[in-house]
């Protein structure tokens, strides 16, 4: 395969634009956009709406879905989520392209990393320059280029960008899901490996918090009359944690214990959070009723125990259709001089939620980089233009039919 004039031109449009992609992200990574930090997403809104206006677009800021949070009291309320961005383009073309990001990061307001700096050996360290605003810019830099190629108006194309995907999607994952089932192709931006590998299957994940009400009483007049939720809380954790080995790949991780008080009160309640992986489908059923078995079951008289959460993202495998679409990425890659690979990941993102909806979807499209989610997260800034060319280039093939979005939905759909 050649490359055609069509495509020249419009890889040339990235290259020309490939600095403004980095600079960009640097000033994105400094607006702290923490999930629970609703200032700083409404300024990253605003600044990713500007962005949207220098595209054919029309640009809308959606609702999400509240979702239900336990506290470390135990009690569970209702909390709102900041809105969605969605772009939408030619929305009525025969192919639906559906491209999605988040923008918010794990960093929370009052974080001690807050700017981006130039590291000595080039690489770009900064609050989420790969996770994922790096990403964005990729993004929306490609489909600027794209709009440019004379075969577009076959192809419509919608973009999500979320506030929520660090805790989960609980408030875009109907969002997501309504694109997945309507979409031919996704295209999600989380960043790559250092060495460009790319996410093949990922595991699905679950969060739980299982609170567990005793009965207070003093400790030392009366410790008899009392039930202990905090010893019993540590006895499930236990519990949970000897899940793990009893089947093949399913892990389970029991990340924090909260509850009690004083040294001479009996506490009352305790709240036990954790979080499954599975490999898939039969693995989630399975270790969701073990779970069910465990909160079914307390572990002294006088508590009971109250089950919240579940299963958040299904297991995205490698069928038939994410094996063809990676492939047709890869040879996409080839005409780049970009060598794609992939691997399984543990770990999760948007393109759990677009593959259970019935949408092929390749998940890390955007920059190379590492160390996300720490102090030390980096972006190497070659990448920038390296991977919008990639995901032009791809999107280019998509609207010649070198890559077949339509064959590659069925495909998944025969597998649902």
């Amino acid at each position: 395969m050649l490359l055609s004039a069509a495509e020249r031109s419009v890889l040339d449009q990235v290259t020309g634009s490939a600095d403004r992609l980095v600079s960009r992200a640097v000033t994105w990574a400094g607006i702290n956009s923490g999930s629970g930090n609703a200032d700083g997403l409404t300024r990253m809104l605003a600044e990713l709406e500007a962005a949207a206006a220098t595209l054919p677009c029309e640009a809308m800021q959606v609702a999400t879905a509240p979702s239900v949070v336990v506290g470390e009291d135990g009690e569970a309320t209702r909390r709102a989520h900041a809105p969605a961005l969605q772009l939408t383009c030619r929305p009525d073309a025969p192919v639906q392209i559906v491209l999605t990001g988040h923008y918010d990061t794990v960093f929370p307001a009052d974080s001690g990393f807050q700017t981006v700096v130039r590291r000595p050996d080039g690489a770009l360290n900064g609050p989420g320059v790969a996770d994922m605003k790096g990403g964005i810019s990729v993004m929306l830099g490609a489909l600027a280029a794209f709009e440019t190629h004379p075969d577009r108006h076959g192809v419509g194309w919608t973009v999500l960008l979320s506030p929520d995907e660090e805790i989960g999607s609980p408030g875009s994952a109907p969002l997501l899901a309504e694109l997945g089932a309507r979409g031919h192709l996704g295209l999600t931006y989380e960043p790559a490996l250092s060495d460009g590998t790319l996410a093949g299957a990922r595991k699905g994940s679950g969060n739980f918090h299982l609170v567990v009400h005793g009965k207070a009483a003093h400790a030392g007049r009366a410790f008899h009359e009392g039930a202990n939720a905090v010893a019993g809380a540590a006895m499930v954790a236990a519990r949970l944690h000897q899940l793990n080995g009893r089947r093949e790949g399913v892990t389970v991780n029991v990340a924090k214990i909260s509850g009690g008080g004083a040294l001479n009160v009996v506490a009352d309640r305790a709240v036990v959070r954790f979080n499954v992986r599975v490999p898939d489908s039969q693995s989630a059923a399975w270790v969701t009723d073990a779970v069910s078995e465990i909160a079914a079951d307390p572990p002294l008289p006088g508590l009971s125990l109250h089950l919240h959460g579940g299963m958040t993202r299904a297991p995205k495998p490698m069928d038939a259709a994410q094996t063809a679409l990676f492939e047709a990425v890869r040879q996409t890659g080839d005409l780049l001089g970009q060598t794609i690979a992939w691997k399984p990941s543990g770990g999760v993102c948007e393109g759990n939620n677009l593959h259970a909806a019935g949408l092929p979807n390749v998940d890390t499209l955007g920059v190379l980089g590492g160390d996300i989610h720490s102090d030390e997260e980096f972006a190497w800034p070659d990448s920038f233009g390296d991977r919008a060319r990639l995901s032009a280039l791809i999107l280019c093939r998509v609207a010649s039919g070198e890559i077949d979005a339509l064959k590659l939905k069925s495909l998944r759909l025969e597998t649902m």
